[in-house]
């Protein structure tokens, strides 16, 4: 989230905490989110689940934080997702539309729709430049876009998932990935 901010990001307001006193004040302070750092697979009635960003509030805060490290973030009044991809100095962008209400797009699959974005040129050196700050050829990243059209930083995924976008809506990942492979860059073809 530091690296974010420094390169020119906005990130919301986070809290990574244990302590619940912090973590109650914080979701005090704003409309919160939950979201897990890391979930291993379970399973809820022999189905697979998964944990997904969740609002929460102060009075649902309790001493089981202190159990581990929580994230907490500001909750961003979106008007949908981005899912960006950057291979070598290619950027890919695929907008993620979900049902009205729903907080974490991955919760309803079924029901999204995507669109191939152009990524806004004052976002394309700073994601670069956070890349570049760790060492990385590649991540996903994932904005939520305010009605006014900023793009809020979320997360970079080292390893994010992308196939499922390109057969969405045509992006070329995978040829981009196969030139960074084979030839240390991705072609722009």
């Amino acid at each position: 989230m530091a690296t974010a901010q420094r390169v020119g990001l906005a990130v919301p307001a986070t809290l990574i905490t244990n302590d619940p006193q912090e973590a109650k004040a914080f979701a005090a302070e704003q409309p919160t989110l939950y979201k897990p750092l890391h979930a291993g697979p379970y399973d809820v009635d022999g189905e697979p689940a998964g944990i997904w960003a969740a609002p929460v509030g102060p009075g649902e805060i309790d001493g089981s934080v202190g159990r581990c490290a929580h994230l907490l973030q500001a909750l961003v009044p979106k008007a949908h997702d981005v899912r960006v991809v950057v291979v070598g100095e290619r950027v890919f962008c695929a907008r993620t539309t979900a049902p009205t209400g729903v907080v974490d797009w991955r919760a309803e699959y079924r029901n999204l729709r995507y669109e191939a974005v152009e990524c806004p040129d004052a976002h394309r050196g700073p994601l670069l430049a956070f890349l570049a700050d760790f060492g990385l050829h590649f991540g996903a990243f994932d904005f939520a876009v305010a009605a006014d059209g900023t793009w809020w930083f979320l997360e970079c995924n080292p390893n994010g998932q992308w196939a499922w976008l390109e057969a969405a809506v045509g992006l070329p990942i995978t040829g981009a990935i196969a030139d960074l492979l084979e030839n240390g860059e991705s072609s722009r073809g």
